[in-house]
C-alpha cells in the first residue's frame, strides 16, 4: 500500500528501532472506535492519533520505515509527552515470551503475525470512557455517541491531519457535560453517570498506569458502574495488558468456543479453556481477530437491541 506524503513540520520527531517487527495499523486497531473515529485515522501503513497529555493536546503520526524503524511525528503542546509515549503505544513493552500455544491453530497464528503487538497508550481515561459507552449496546450505537461527544466537547487537533480530527475532552469537561447532551448523544443515564464518576477522579485514574495491570484493574472495578468487562477493555488499551480477558462480552465466549473447540462456550468454559495461556489470554483473542477467524464464525445469538435513548 502506497504511503501518503509525510509532513515535515512536526514539533517533535522521534525515531526508534523496536526489538521486533511492528504492524502499526493492526497493532493500534483496538484503539480505533469505528472508521469515523475523530481521534484515530489510518492513511496507508500509518496512523494519525490524537491524545490529551498532562502537557496539553497532541496529534501523532506513527509511521513505519522501510529499514524496520518506527517514527512518531507529533504536534501541539503535548507533542513531547506524546512522542515519549509512542514506543509503548506501538507495543514496545509487550512481551510474548513464554507464549507457546499447544493448539496448532494458535501456534500458526502466532507464527504468521509476529508484527501484531498489544499497545499501551498510558492514558487511562481515554480508554475507559469509550469502554463505558460500549456497555450493553451495539458497537455502532456506542461509536456514534463517542463521535458526538468528542466533536462537541473536545478540541481541534493540532497539526496537518489528513481530515479534521479532534482531541478528547479533559476529565473536567467530561465531568461537566450537561444531562441533555448525553441525551442528544444517545447515552442512557446509567452510562452517563458512570463516565461522570470516572472523570471526577480522572487524575487518580491516570496514576493507575504506573501500577501492575491486575492491581489497576481492581482499582478501576472499585468505581460504581465499572465491572470486569469494562476494566479489561481499558487494560487492553491503556495498560498493554496481554492477559485482560473481556469476560461478560456479548459474543466473545461463544466465538472462542466455536473456533477452539467447535462448540459455543459460556464465560466459565472460556475462562477455564484459556487459563493455561495466562498471562496471554487477551493475546489469544487478538490472534483470533487478526487471523480473520472472528468474522468467519456465524452469529446465531441475538445482537443487543438498539435503543434510541434520545427518544426517552
Amino acid at each position: 500500500m502506497a504511503q501518503p506524503p509525510v509532513p515535515h513540520d512536526a514539533d517533535v520527531v522521534r525515531t526508534w528501532r523496536p526489538d521486533h517487527p511492528t504492524d502499526v495499523v493492526t497493532t493500534l486497531a483496538p484503539l480505533r472506535r469505528g472508521r469515523a473515529d475523530p481521534t484515530h485515522q489510518v492513511t496507508g501503513r500509518s496512523v494519525w492519533r490524537t491524545t490529551l497529555t498532562d502537557d496539553g493536546p497532541a496529534t501523532m503520526l506513527l509511521s513505519p520505515g522501510d529499514d524496520g524503524t518506527l517514527t512518531c511525528r507529533a504536534w501541539g503542546e503535548g507533542a513531547r509527552a506524546a512522542a515519549d509515549l509512542a514506543p509503548d503505544l506501538c507495543g514496545a513493552r509487550d512481551d510474548p515470551a513464554g507464549f507457546t500455544p499447544d493448539l496448532p491453530l494458535l501456534a500458526d497464528l502466532h507464527r504468521r503475525h509476529p508484527a501484531v503487538r498489544v499497545p499501551r497508550s498510558g492514558r487511562v481515561l481515554e480508554a475507559l470512557v469509550p469502554a463505558v459507552l460500549e456497555q450493553r449496546v451495539i458497537g455502532v450505537q456506542a461509536q456514534a455517541g463517542w463521535r458526538h461527544l468528542v466533536h462537541r466537547f473536545g478540541t481541534p487537533a493540532p497539526g496537518p491531519t489528513p481530515v479534521p480530527m479532534t482531541v478528547v475532552p479533559s476529565a473536567r469537561r467530561w465531568a461537566t457535560i450537561p444531562v441533555w447532551e448525553w441525551h442528544r448523544a444517545g447515552i442512557d443515564p446509567g452510562r452517563a453517570r458512570t463516565v461522570t464518576r470516572c472523570a471526577e477522579v480522572g487524575s487518580s485514574l491516570e496514576r493507575l498506569a504506573a501500577l501492575a495491570p491486575q492491581e489497576a484493574a481492581e482499582r478501576m472495578r472499585s468505581l460504581r458502574g465499572v465491572g470486569a468487562w469494562t476494566a479489561a477493555e481499558t487494560g487492553q488499551r491503556a495498560l498493554g495488558d496481554a492477559d485482560a480477558l473481556s469476560v461478560g462480552d456479548f459474543h466473545l465466549a461463544r466465538v472462542v468456543g466455536l473456533v477452539l473447540a467447535g462448540r459455543p462456550f459460556d464465560d466459565d468454559e472460556m475462562v477455564a479453556t484459556l487459563a493455561p495461556y495466562r498471562p496471554h489470554r487477551y493475546r489469544v483473542v487478538r490472534l483470533l481477530e487478526v487471523g480473520g477467524l472472528w468474522g468467519a464464525v456465524p452469529r446465531r445469538s441475538p445482537r443487543p437491541t438498539f435503543v434510541d435513548h434520545r427518544r426517552h
